[in-house]
């Protein structure tokens, strides 16, 4: 299997056990451990995006890449094992993080719940999705058009 789809995996059932847990208990440890884990899986899927982004444009030289191909690995871009995986890594994170951030819509009575940090997430299985696109995807020869289309 490869390490990148490991990594959603595995980032995806962490948050997941942590953001149920914390939406459960909603204790003092809890709420720093569901924005910890919010920020810091935000923050490597900002990262990945970003190297997933570098490396398409490499390769947008000589192959026609899409957005949605790069980011949502729309087509035949991947496998569809590795496609199936990644994309119900990104549903989980989407499920969760919006349930979760739902069911407790206030801390101590106040508006607004660390909870809301958890809808950050999912920017993980973008950002591995194009990172996975960016460095194994298939994609077809760039189209050059002409100046006169």
């Amino acid at each position: 299997m490869n390490k990148i789809v490991l990594c959603n995996r595995v980032s995806t059932a962490v948050f997941t056990v942590v953001a149920v847990v914390s939406a459960i208990l909603f204790t003092s440890f809890w709420r720093v451990a569901i924005v910890a884990v919010s920020l810091g899986l935000f923050a490597i899927g900002v990262a990945t995006f970003l190297l997933g982004y570098f490396a398409a444009v490499q390769r947008s030289r000589e192959e026609e890449i899409s957005v949605t191909q790069l980011f949502f690995l729309a087509g035949e871009v991947a496998p569809k094992k590795v496609r199936l995986a990644m994309w119900y890594c990104l549903a989980v994170q989407c499920v969760v993080g919006l349930g979760v951030a739902l069911a407790r819509p206030s801390t101590d009575g106040k508006a607004g719940s660390v909870l809301a940090f958890a809808v950050m997430v999912p920017m993980l299985g973008i950002g591995l999705n194009g990172l996975w696109a960016g460095k194994f995807g298939t994609f077809g020869p760039r189209q050059l058009k002409s100046a006169s289309e």
